[in-house]
């Protein structure tokens, strides 16, 4: 082990050092990435419909690369999937992440190139422990496994030339055979697709483990610490794996969990990480352990755009480059990256908190949603399954808004809707199971969420009184005019504010 670290930190002090350097020259370190991308797809479909070959500058691939949406690279990923090859990135693309749907699509498949997999999905997670180790230079991690919670969905064949599944399914489907000895549990159990069986197997393995670090989504881990403490009769994490140090989180908001996570791990000296990856590629990772801020990865070949949300919804909205953004300011982040997708919108929006170096936030989505525990409903995916809901059961829907219910003690996760309805449904119960089935059926995230009640239970309603949405707005200076009443948040703000209200009406 004494020559595992040296090596291990001789590599890191190589890569903090050029960690270093983009911090210094951001504006460089992404030009760099630019100019290597489009010459790398210059001989590609796309690169030929768009004339890589003769862009020279950041303004010219603007002027002739149009800014898209998932919908837009549909026709290329169909393709991609049957086999074709050299459409949005040079050679096959035989891996393909399913990732939450747009409102057209239930599920996304969004391509993974060999260059994606390498230079940003493996790198990032490497980088984490990298900066993890420099500012933890006495730490034990690499002395015991890092426990993982793979997703829901294993990969699977869409033909014999290609396959797709959860981002995590692939990345553990592609490591290296060395990666069992640093990894719990094994490739067998962490790629089972039911979550409850997944979770049984992974405590029979890893109860003797030397656990020490945990790496995952916090709602689906909350989920396994519980089931671990329930299996072992433990008071708290600290007693089955002694030396856990650090639990390295992504993928949703961890604030409404952390102090669920501070009760069943009760020790001052666990860290808590921050990162931002998603299928689409790996952006940015928690470098200070004093903020929550996370530094912007800029080397990683992803090359980045801002669209200041103020202008999102223009028809032909202009995207800043890295050197244009201020502070402070929401953009929806734009991504050309080396898995061939070029001016892609991924959906989030991001603030900068820090410009010396490149830090960043992430504020939301570019639509209302609700995705605190990994389910990303979006608006329209409301929208449909009331429609559904309503027409199934004669009732009529004037007004409604929808939130989180977190988790709190033995509490499962929950959505809670407050809805004003104009006809009500004889069966409130009945209309609710109406609603949440056509949600399984239009989001993937949701319908592995929602499975066996094992993370979200069945959505709870609030019946308004008539005119409350009304009283509500008036209240809040939003009546009439462009004013709307928003459907979906990420927290309880509206919620909470609409409940105090109904009860003083």
């Amino acid at each position: 082990m004494p020559i595992l670290n040296s090596i291990i930190n001789w590599i890191n002090f190589k890569r903090i050092y050029q960690i270093d350097l983009f911090k210094k020259h951001p504006i460089d370190a992404q030009l760099e990435v630019f100019f290597d991308l489009i010459k790398e797809a210059r001989d590609t479909e796309i690169g030929k419909q768009y004339d890589f070959k003769s862009i020279s500058s950041e303004r010219e691939f603007k002027e002739r690369v149009p800014i898209r949406h998932y919908e837009d690279f549909a026709p290329y990923i169909e393709r991609l999937r049957q086999g074709e090859k050299n459409l949005l990135w040079p050679g096959e693309i035989k891996w393909f992440a399913k990732s939450s749907g747009t409102t057209n699509d239930k599920s996304k498949f969004i391509p993974v190139s060999k260059q994606s997999l390498e230079d940003v999905h493996f790198r990032g997670a490497k980088d984490v422990f990298a900066l993890y180790l420099k500012n933890n230079p006495d730490s034990g991690v690499l002395y015991g496994k890092t426990l993982t919670l793979g997703g829901s969905h294993r990969v699977n064949n869409f033909s014999n030339k290609s396959y797709f599944g959860d981002l995590s399914a692939i990345l553990i489907e592609n490591t290296p055979f060395w990666s069992e000895f640093i990894r719990t549990p094994s490739v067998e159990v962490a790629l089972i697709e039911e979550f409850e069986e997944k979770v049984a197997k992974i405590i029979e393995e890893s109860l003797d483990e030397n656990v020490t670090s945990l790496a995952g989504v916090p709602s689906w881990y909350l989920v396994l610490l519980k089931k671990v403490l329930e299996h072992t009769g433990k008071n708290n994490i600290l007693e089955v794996w002694p030396n856990l140090e650090v639990f390295i989180h992504g993928g949703i908001n961890f604030d409404p969990y952390r102090e669920q996570y501070q009760n069943i791990i009760p020790s001052k000296s666990m860290n808590y990480m921050e990162t931002y990856n998603a299928s689409e590629g790996f952006f940015a990772i928690q470098d200070d352990p004093e903020s929550s801020d996370m530094l912007l990865m800029l080397d990683y070949g992803i090359y980045y755009e801002f669209i200041p949300m103020e202008n999102f919804q223009e028809d032909h909205p202009k995207a800043l480059n890295l050197s244009e953004v201020e502070l402070g300011q929401n953009y929806a982040l734009v991504i050309s990256t080396n898995g061939g997708l070029w001016r892609y919108v991924i959906g989030d929006t991001i603030q900068f908190t820090s410009k010396k170096p490149f830090k960043i936030k992430i504020t939301g989505r570019t639509k209302h949603f609700i995705n605190a525990f990994g389910e990303e409903v979006i608006v329209d995916n409301a929208e449909q399954a009331l429609n559904i809901a309503t027409e199934r059961t004669g009732a009529n829907i004037k007004e409604y808004t929808a939130g989180p219910v977190f988790m709190k003690g033995d509490q499962k996760g929950a959505h809670e809707w407050i809805i004003e309805f104009e006809q009500k449904p004889e069966d409130f119960d009945y209309f609710m199971e109406v609603m949440d089935d056509a949600l399984k059926t239009l989001n993937s995230d949701y319908e592995a969420k929602r499975h066996k009640n094992l993370t979200l239970e069945k959505p709870h309603l609030v019946v308004a009184k008539d005119g409350l949405f009304y009283e509500w707005m008036k209240q809040r200076g939003k009546v009439g005019g462009q004013n709307k009443i928003p459907r979906l948040a990420n927290n309880r703000k509206y919620l909470d504010e609409l409940i105090e209200l109904q009860k003083r009406l």
